[in-house]
């Protein structure tokens, strides 16, 4: 074992316990529903039209433009920075609006991005690492799962996403991976560790212009119509929602269904398992 991974092995080991433990099901012989399952927002019938998910990424800490977000028409999936002010009344107030609500979690990237405070680094213990998260978690809620807020470092390392995925697993949650480097292994991780992972198809605002966006909105349509399902990851900027609420309102004439992310994880995690 490398430095470190002996210490991380351990912290599995114990959450092998405590995830055999929250699976037991109050009633006997049933199977525990997980947090996932039941902190999803409802999805629309598809009637078998193609869905898509689109996650609105950094929510929070630009109050004006994350409750421009959270007026839009739903459900989409809200991801929230664990550190913006007063955030689980934020996360509480998009859920009454029919969203889904997602931790996004802050994590190491290459170079000198900053992810903002109390980061998940890969050089942090398991027991610092699950610590943080668990905090992190904590301050927003009911969720369903959590994305990556950079962590293109973070991400690119098996045994500090393993502490993650096991504290996800114990709470009954799934992880997107929102690909922030092409040498992730989150989304694998994830799975091997038992927990529903998925990763996102398209970012809609790399470039900030509403013509931009509105390409990699038919970029996602493209997708969606090719493989079922579709995610789309978006940031609370102006040129971002003036397109989306556009797009939004014709999104049914074209045949298309709109649903939040945990609808895409249930039908690729049952196709995939």
């Amino acid at each position: 074992m490398q430095p470190g991974e002996d210490a991380i092995a351990a912290v599995l080991r114990q959450d092998e316990v405590r995830i055999s433990a929250a699976a037991v099901a109050t009633v006997p012989g049933a199977r525990a529903v997980p947090a996932w399952q039941r902190n999803a927002a409802p999805a629309p019938r598809s009637d078998g039209r193609p869905v898509i998910a689109i996650i609105i990424d950094d929510m929070g800490v630009d109050r004006r433009r994350s409750r421009q977000v959270v007026a839009l028409s739903g459900p989409l999936t809200l991801a929230y920075l664990p550190y913006a002010a007063d955030v689980g009344q934020q996360a509480a107030n998009a859920r009454r609006a029919g969203h889904e609500i997602m931790l996004h979690m802050p994590m190491e990237a290459d170079g000198r991005e900053d992810p903002g405070p109390q980061p998940l680094t890969v050089a942090l213990g398991a027991e610092e690492t699950r610590r943080r998260l668990a905090a992190q978690l904590d301050r927003l809620g009911s969720v369903v799962g959590a994305n990556n807020h950079m962590g293109s470092r973070f991400t690119a390392h098996r045994a500090p996403m393993q502490v993650v995925v096991a504290e996800l697993a114990a709470r009954g949650l799934f992880f997107v991976d929102s690909r922030t480097t092409a040498g992730t292994v989150a989304e694998d991780v994830a799975r091997a560790g038992g927990i529903p992972a998925v990763a996102r198809d398209v970012f809609l605002d790399n470039e900030l212009q509403a013509a931009a966006v509105r390409a990699r909105l038919q970029e996602t349509e493209g997708i969606a119509r090719r493989r079922g399902s579709a995610i789309a990851i978006g940031h609370p900027h102006d040129a971002t929602l003036a397109a989306l609420a556009a797009w939004i309102a014709t999104l049914r004439e074209r045949g298309f269904v709109l649903v939040p992310v945990s609808a895409v994880v249930r039908m690729r995690t049952a196709v995939s398992g």
